[in-house]
């Protein structure tokens, strides 16, 4: 129980262990988790230690899994998780096995991936080819049309069309671009050749997978047309810095449809290799898939143990390694066994040694947890870890942390929800730590799961006693109230409100939480709830505060600083109570002291007419002022001798703080010219007795601090006390200040969302129920108003929608169905609807 509430105790160890065992030891404490070893190495280089070629190769075997994982999940084929237990670290003989598994599965992955993306690039290039010998046919016959010739005379010329005698025929080429690069391709071509060549472009409707990058692209094919071998080099030109893939494309159209049916034949061909390649692919990744999980364990458990070994000295005789480990003094026993199993896996003869050393050194925070207090010690890790043996706040966190949260989210159905949540999570543990799923949002609610349960918990509590379930209120007692409005006034009236100083008030308070009456008074209601949690805040927070330096408390006297407790705790907790806690003691004097009058209550000066303020009171009080009373009737005071005893209060909070300030830094200094002239008295008592001359006086074990370190330390613990005691109390509104917001925006919720989609479920129920009632062969009601129809048989009584009883009528007339208004046959049992 005590490690609960401390941290553990440790102790260095002295471990000596023989070269061919160490790494089987170093793996059995690195699956205890107990031991931290230090480094005895610290001036050697990272790269010029024992184990460095075995890190390295470790590194290697976890990239080439990094590249299994990244094809594996570009794939998107499911990785088996470690079924069971997490496997233990390999022996050292297996890494070979490893790494050869890795280097054979990277080769032949890359392998595939190369050939299958040369396949990819080549069957894209005949998929191109493809589109480029579809859609030039097309421009092709647009060319060949007659009303085609204006275009030819635009581009050469009348002139030009004919040359020696015969017609000139235009060059052309034709290629394949990106489709966004298709407006600035044909600017470009327009200002380079001055207008002398001619563009036909059409885009490609599919899109086509990029082998490189596997991204799907859109491209368009064009073909231009031009005049001459110079305007030829520089369109070819223009297609290069644009990125334009040319193909050759034949003049005749036979020899186009020869090309086309080529290309087809070898796209079906490619289509065939490429599915087998990609099986092939997929086969081996799947292999992969199944213990890549496994092997990235082991691998970074062998890197572990090897970067462990690295901390590690050797002797003289290059055959034994020598380490220093912090280990609990409790798991002594157990670290033993462990290192004894290490060396029976290991087959070495000699056993290792552990030796406990003293040492005057800090040494580290070791908390121990369960599944249950692991969160909450996580929660405490994020603000500091204590000091070596101070006192744990994790076990007090577990009733405070919820509470403090059920006070901001009191309410009886939404934590009702959230403490269901919790418990589904904390029953159903096993089966989700099983399916180890990779969100971090589900990780960060799973791994806080008691967390969560006991918010729901104290949520539900604090709900009972705001008496709020989803924004209303449960009147399980009875109220104390009696309404005297009358009845127009309660049906008219938007709101309503409680007047204490009435005899509507039944003068006994509601047995459990808050009267559920309250809920109906909407002037007031926001009035009595502020400050009624306001006050409740405030009350909360100086009590965890006082708590908070009772701890503090009893680190003094574990650690025996005597000094301490006189300077610094007396300090601090007189500083909170002669402040805040009386601030609190006067919210309890203005509960207890005053309250409603009735009418035929004769005493004014206990009514909430003269209740004063407390915030009022407490900044007069600061400030040494006091406000006239404007209130004749009232008392100056709450109590006899108020005044003077705020101002000592006052004063006495101030002289605390020179104390916290220069007390601990004088008794220090004290202390040290203590032991200086004891030490120095020392010295001249051995000189003459001659009993030590020339020997070293030994080191003490008290280091003295600097004084004017002291000094700072001191100053700023001091100013962040007082200012913090001020601003922490401040702070604890904000309990207030989100319990009013969570009520308020229930109630909209409730309004706006849940009221509504209820009413609606209500009249989908009524609607669907009265139509198959309609739908239902019966007579009518004799009494010809009722709306609800009853299953009974038709010669049968039912009972009316107005509560009487009723026959069947026959209907023989032409009728209309009350719910889908549409007229009828005439028969005694209609049957229309």
């Amino acid at each position: 129980m005590g490690s609960l509430f401390r941290s553990e105790e440790m102790t260095l160890c002295q471990l000596f262990l023989q070269s061919e065992a160490a790494y089987a030891c170093v793996s059995e404490l690195g699956e205890l988790g107990l031991v931290q070893f230090r480094d005895l190495n610290p001036d050697v280089n990272a790269f010029q230690r024992k184990f460095v070629n075995e890190v390295r190769r470790c590194d290697e075997m976890e990239r080439k899994l990094r590249y299994l994982e990244k094809e594996i999940r570009r794939d998107g084929i499911p990785m088996l998780e470690i079924p069971g237990e997490v496997p233990e670290a390999p022996q050292p003989r297996e890494m070979i096995d490893l790494e050869a598994t890795f280097e054979k599965l990277e080769n032949e992955l890359r392998e595939v991936n190369q050939n299958a993306e040369a396949l990819k690039r080549n069957y894209l290039e005949l998929t191109e080819l493809k589109h480029i010998l579809r859609k030039t046919q097309v421009f092709f016959d647009e060319m060949a049309d007659p009303s085609r010739e204006e275009e030819q005379v635009t581009l050469l010329g009348e002139e030009g069309l004919m040359a020696g005698g015969q017609a000139l025929k235009l060059g052309f080429v034709a290629g394949v671009i990106l489709r966004e690069r298709i407006p600035a391709f044909e600017r470009m071509l327009w200002r380079a050749c001055r207008g002398n060549v001619f563009l036909r472009q059409a885009e490609i409707d599919t899109p086509l997978e990029d082998p490189s990058s596997s991204d799907q692209v859109y491209k368009s094919v064009f073909i231009i047309f031009f005049q001459g071998d110079q305007l030829k080099t520089r369109v070819k030109k223009i297609c290069e810095g644009f990125r334009a893939t040319l193909y050759p494309c034949p003049e005749a159209p036979a020899d186009r449809r020869e090309m086309a049916m080529g290309v087809m034949t070898r796209i079906e061909d490619l289509n065939t290799v490429l599915g087998q390649t990609q099986d092939h692919r997929h086969r081996v990744l799947v292999a992969a898939a199944k213990n890549i999980k496994n092997w990235f364990v082991k691998v970074r458990k062998i890197k572990a143990i090897y970067h462990t070994l690295n901390l590690f000295n050797l002797d003289v005789t290059q055959k034994c390694l020598i380490a220093e480990c912090w280990v609990p003094a409790l798991d002594l026993e157990t670290i033993q066994l462990a290192l004894r199993r290490g060396t029976e896996r290991s087959g070495s003869s000699v056993p290792p040694i552990l030796n406990r050393m003293e040492t005057l050194e800090d040494p580290p925070t070791y908390n121990r947890t369960n599944k249950f207090t692991s969160a909450f010690q996580n929660l405490i890790y994020a603000y500091g870890v204590a000091t070596y043996r101070e006192v744990n706040p994790a076990p007090y966190t577990i009733i405070t942390f919820p509470f403090l949260f059920a006070v901001m989210f009191g309410d009886l159905g939404h934590g009702a929800i959230m403490a269901v949540f919790g418990f589904w999570m904390c029953y159903k543990e096993k089966p989700l730590q099983a399916k180890k799923i990779d969100s971090e949002i589900w990780n960060i609610f799973f791994g806080g799961r008691y967390i969560v349960l006991l918010m729901g918990l104290f949520s539900m509590y604090t709900g009972l006693i705001y008496n709020d379930i989803f924004s209303k209120s449960l009147n399980i007692f009875g109220s104390s109230w009696r309404q005297n409005y009358n009845e127009s006034t309660l049906t008219t009236a938007k709101s309503l409100q409680l007047n204490p100083d009435s005899m509507d008030y039944l003068q006994h308070p509601y047995p459990f939480g808050i009267d559920p009456v309250w809920q109906l008074a909407e002037a007031n209601k926001i009035i009595f709830m502020n400050a009624y949690k306001m006050k409740i805040s405030i009350i909360i927070g100086v009590f965890h505060m006082l708590f908070g330096v009772c701890l503090s408390l009893w680190n003094h006297l574990y650690f025996k600083r005597r000094i301490s407790v006189y300077v610094e705790f007396i300090p601090q907790i007189l500083f909170l109570l002669l402040l805040f806690f009386y601030m609190v003691l006067l919210m309890f004097i203005k509960w207890t002291s005053y309250g409603p009058s009735p009418p035929n209550f004769d005493d004014v000066r206990t009514s909430g007419y003269c209740a004063p303020s407390i915030l009022i009171t407490f900044i007069n009080m600061m400030l040494f002022k006091t406000d006239p009373n404007m209130r004749t009737d009232c008392d100056d005071t709450m109590f006899a001798g108020q005044m003077g005893l705020q101002k000592f209060f006052v004063i006495a909070a101030l002289m605390c703080v020179p104390v916290m300030l220069f007390g601990k830094p004088y008794f220090i200094m004290k202390e040290q010219k203590a032991r200086a002239s004891q030490g120095h008295q020392s010295i001249e008592a051995s000189a003459e007795n001659g009993t030590a001359g020339g020997a070293p006086v030994p080191a003490s074990a008290h280091h003295d601090e600097d004084i004017t370190e002291v000094f700072i330390h001191q100053a700023i613990h001091t100013i962040e006390y007082v200012l913090g005691s001020v601003s922490h109390t401040a702070s604890y509104l904000r309990l207030w200040a989100l319990s009013l917001a969570h009520a308020q925006l229930a109630e909209v919720a409730w309004n706006m969302l849940l009221r509504k989609g209820i009413s609606t479920l209500i009249i989908i129920h009524t609607l669907s129920t009265c139509r198959a009632a309609c739908r239902t062969r019966r007579r009518t009601c004799a009494c010809g108003r009722c709306r609800w129809r009853t299953r009974s048989s038709p010669r049968s009584r039912g009972t009316c929608c107005s509560g009487k009883a009723c026959s069947p009528r026959a209907t023989r007339a032409a009728s209309t169905c009350t719910w889908c208004s549409r007229a009828g046959p005439p028969s005694p049992s209609p049957s229309w609807c």
